[in-house]
């Protein structure tokens, strides 16, 4: 049954595509932000960001994730996991859209470049609900955690 009292998107909100990675360990790659960004600074939340303009929301997800971590994934290896309407009324003043992607992977904070925020490492699933987080990841990551495709992803690289 619908959430009737769940914001809709706003007619001139944004587009955001957000990933998330599963380690073998069963912990989520995520992103401290720094101080700089419009949304949520100083706060934790997912790899991703705007789609642009003429640009699906399966294109923008691995693209984020390359420009942010230096991680280039091929087609298939994350899918849709659901869309949300998260709340950036702060930032912007409108309800957005933000799908998000996920998939399983092997790879360690050692491999992940770093290239926006204040860092960005697999954190352990117990640490994530303690975190400081943004109000996408508020709402996304205590989904995504208790959800058939994170049981299934923990242990698949």
């Amino acid at each position: 049954m619908p959430d009737l009292d769940a914001p809709s998107p706003s007619p001139d909100g944004h587009r955001f595509a957000g990933v998330i990675l599963v380690d073998p360990r069963g912990w989520i790659l995520l992103q401290e932000r720094d101080e700089h960004p419009r949304i949520d600074p100083g706060k934790w939340g997912l790899v991703g960001g705007h789609v642009d303009e003429g640009e699906a929301f399966d294109a923008a997800a691995p693209r984020e994730l390359e420009e942010e971590t230096g991680i280039r994934v091929d087609p298939g290896e994350i899918t849709l996991w659901q869309e949300f309407v998260v709340d950036h009324r702060e930032a912007y003043g409108t309800f957005d859209r933000m799908q998000v992607f996920v998939g399983g992977t092997d790879l360690t904070d050692a491999d992940i470049d770093c290239r926006e925020g204040r860092q960005i490492v697999f954190v352990d699933p117990e640490v994530v609900r303690g975190l400081p987080l943004s109000m996408a990841a508020g709402q996304i990551l205590p989904a995504f955690l208790e959800s058939d495709t994170y049981a299934h992803l923990q242990g698949q690289p």
